[in-house]
């Protein structure tokens, strides 16, 4: 028995023999024992991504992700009392900035920005975080903002995981946008990136036909380019404090522990935490498409399209496992109808089949690739065409239990591995779903038939659609963001911090 005092579910005909605690702060923790290695795969992921971004602050979410490399209230600063000053002062000027509508004035608040936060870099230790990362032996660290989810990621030697939990602990408890105008420079270079990128460019198009009110189709994760050039200090710290709470977050260890000895760890660390209550917000209700919703882009990449339907949400399990065996109907990449009848007998260059499945409403994907010649639209009809074969059950009787157990093999592959593991239990949480749920879909699936296949295809999958052609050409829309001139900073890189020299 751990000393916390803490007990645990864990989950029938489970091959992970995961338990999940809840600290009593209300932190979900997430544990799994593989003793292959002397390793730990950790998560620590916050169920608030770039859905929750407010309509005026678009790439908040990310832009915190960024942020909070850079350390804390007790790290990556030589004297926090004299720094908090120069942070709270560019806080209000960030604040004028945004607000100012006159160029030239606007240009002067941003000289002050440039001229205070020199200032407060005096105090500012670079790379503090990723100096005692790389001193416990991490390796793989990082961290990625979506729709819903911000998830930070490590992998450690599994007898630093005392060390990790105070260091990642104390990473969480507040919030310092240090250097935050010079973090600037990258996330506008991230930016530009995906102005670049044809691919995002065509996924952004689809899903805003898709969604015509909802946050996945209105607001890209990076933002927007006028946000991300009138950022708000004040507005990040509201998400932090608002989001970023226990009763929000989870951790997640895979790999060579122990159960009570772990337990007592994080109870003693991220347990510390207070309680907050977490209010999600309520987001829009998207109605039925009933016609094709026309999309085109351009760019210099090859030409593509996508045919994309809307799904259930991921919450409708017997909808979610009819749509993930529709998928691979259609495309696995040896046997599947695209396979077969389009990409072998070369009637296009190469058509696949993918889905993004979310919280309030998932997409089904399509994507065609023409031969050299062909037309984008006759690319579409052709995917089309193999739809409605699952309509008409037009595809071999073994193809679904094969598929079911080909789907089965790759999950029990998945468990052996701490990484697989360590992100499916993510999407778990981040998800709302239960651990026994997730193991129970197997079990959902052989109990799924052909007749029922074929009634949820032709139900779910007509005319209601977004098509999104890919068309090379000059793209008429792209707006960059252009870094403004910023004067170096001082960042300290012999110096440390008092609780780096403990540490």
């Amino acid at each position: 028995m751990n000393k916390s005092g803490l007990t645990y579910q864990d989950f029938k005909n489970d091959p992970s023999k995961l338990r999940v605690y809840k600290l009593q702060n209300g932190f979900t923790v997430y544990l799994a024992v593989n003793k292959d290695e002397p390793k730990i795969e950790t998560r620590i992921a916050v169920r608030a991504g770039s859905n929750y971004d407010p309509k005026d602050n678009t790439g908040l979410a990310h832009y915190l992700e960024h942020m909070l490399f850079k350390g804390t209230k007790k790290f990556g600063t030589l004297d926090w009392e004299s720094e908090e000053k120069y942070l709270s002062e560019l806080s209000d000027l960030f604040e004028l900035h945004r607000k100012e509508k006159d160029p030239a004035k606007k240009r002067a608040i941003y000289r002050e920005i440039d001229r205070i936060s020199v200032k407060a870099s005096d105090y500012a230790i670079a790379n503090e975080y990723d100096k005692m990362a790389e001193s416990i032996g991490a390796e793989k660290t990082n961290a990625h903002t979506w729709y819903e989810e911000t998830v930070f990621k490590d992998q450690i030697p599994s007898s630093e995981i005392e060390r990790w939990a105070v260091l990642e602990s104390e990473r969480f408890s507040s919030l310092v946008l240090r250097l935050f105008h010079t973090e600037l420079e990258t996330v506008y270079e991230e930016f530009n990136r995906a102005q670049d990128n044809d691919s995002r460019k065509k996924l952004y198009q689809t899903l805003e036909g898709l969604f015509p009110k909802h946050p996945y189709g209105q607001q890209t994760t990076i933002g927007k380019a006028e946000h991300l050039k009138n950022p708000s200090m004040k507005a990040i710290h509201d998400f932090f404090d608002t989001y970023y709470v226990p009763e929000n977050m989870a951790v997640i260890l895979v790999g060579d522990l122990d159960f009570d000895k772990t337990i007592d760890i994080l109870a003693q660390t991220f347990g510390k935490y207070k309680y907050g209550k977490i209010v999600h917000p309520e987001l829009p209700v998207e109605k039925p498409l009933k016609n094709p919703v026309v999309k085109e882009v351009f760019g210099p990449a090859s030409e593509s399209v996508y045919v994309a339907f809307r799904t259930p949400p991921l919450r409708n399990q017997k909808a979610i496992v009819l749509v993930k065996l529709i998928d691979k109907i259609l495309s696995n990449f040896q046997a599947g109808l695209f396979d077969l009848h389009l990409n072998q007998q070369q009637k296009l260059q190469r058509a696949v089949s993918f889905t993004l499945l979310q919280n309030d409403y998932g997409v089904h994907f399509l994507d065609g690739y023409p031969l050299l010649g062909q037309s984008l639209e006759e690319v579409k009809d052709l995917m089309l065409g193999e739809l409605e074969r699952i309509k008409k059950g037009d595809f071999d009787d073994w193809m679904l239990p094969a598929i079911i157990k080909d789907i089965e093999l790759k999950r029990l592959k998945d468990f052996e591995s701490n990484e697989e593991l360590a992100e499916a239990f993510t999407d778990a949480f981040v998800h709302n779903l239960s651990w026994q749920e997730v193991i129970d879909q197997v079990a959902i699936m052989k109990n799924i038939s052909k007749k029922d296949v074929m009634e949820f295809a032709s139900k779910n999958y007509g005319k209601n659609y977004v098509v999104t052609y890919k068309r090379k050409g000059v793209d008429p829309h792209i707006s960059k963001v252009e870094n403004p001139k910023i004067t170096p900073v001082n960042l300290n890189r012999g110096k440390q911090s008092g609780f780096m020299k403990d540490f």
